[in-house]
């Protein structure tokens, strides 16, 4: 049975080998653990995703299903449950950087923007700086009143 919960300090070397493992990035992987979120299943962590927190704003990063268990729908389950735990911490405008995934967030309710539209912390955050390539698409969310309704 997997179990989707909040990530534990001691979760993240088991996060780390999900990321590295998946080439992600772990560059300041620390900023986003505090609303990071993990799946469970037999006790190995098999997904991880997680966000920075720039004030009203945040950045989704950190998504990632293990190859076995791809396909079942927990990608979506742990994007849920990283926006209603960025959404309980205020968050409202969650954003994203993908290389790889442009077709797949907008069935979750994200839409390309421009990097113009993007809030000035964000544009600081170590993602944006310098992490991800700016060919990088850059995608957004409104998170509101159910979002993880869907």
């Amino acid at each position: 049975m997997t179990v989707i919960e909040r990530a534990l300090p001691a979760d993240r070397p088991a996060i780390e080998e999900l990321l590295a493992s998946n080439d992600l990035p772990l560059d300041e992987l620390a900023l986003a653990l505090p609303l990071a979120v993990v799946a469970r299943e037999g006790g190995s962590v098999v997904g991880s995703a997680a966000v920075e927190a720039y004030g009203p704003a945040g950045l989704l990063r950190s998504v990632c299903v293990s190859p076995a268990v791809r396909g079942t729908g927990l990608g979506r389950a742990l994007v849920v449950a990283a926006e209603e735990a960025a959404a309980a911490a205020g968050v409202t405008d969650l954003f994203l950087l993908t290389e790889t995934a442009e077709e797949w967030f907008p069935r979750l309710g994200y839409e390309c923007v421009t990097r113009g539209e993007v809030p000035e912390a964000l544009l600081a955050s170590p993602e944006f700086a310098s992490v991800c390539p700016e060919s990088s698409a850059v995608m957004r969310k409104r998170l509101g009143a159910g979002a993880g309704e869907r």
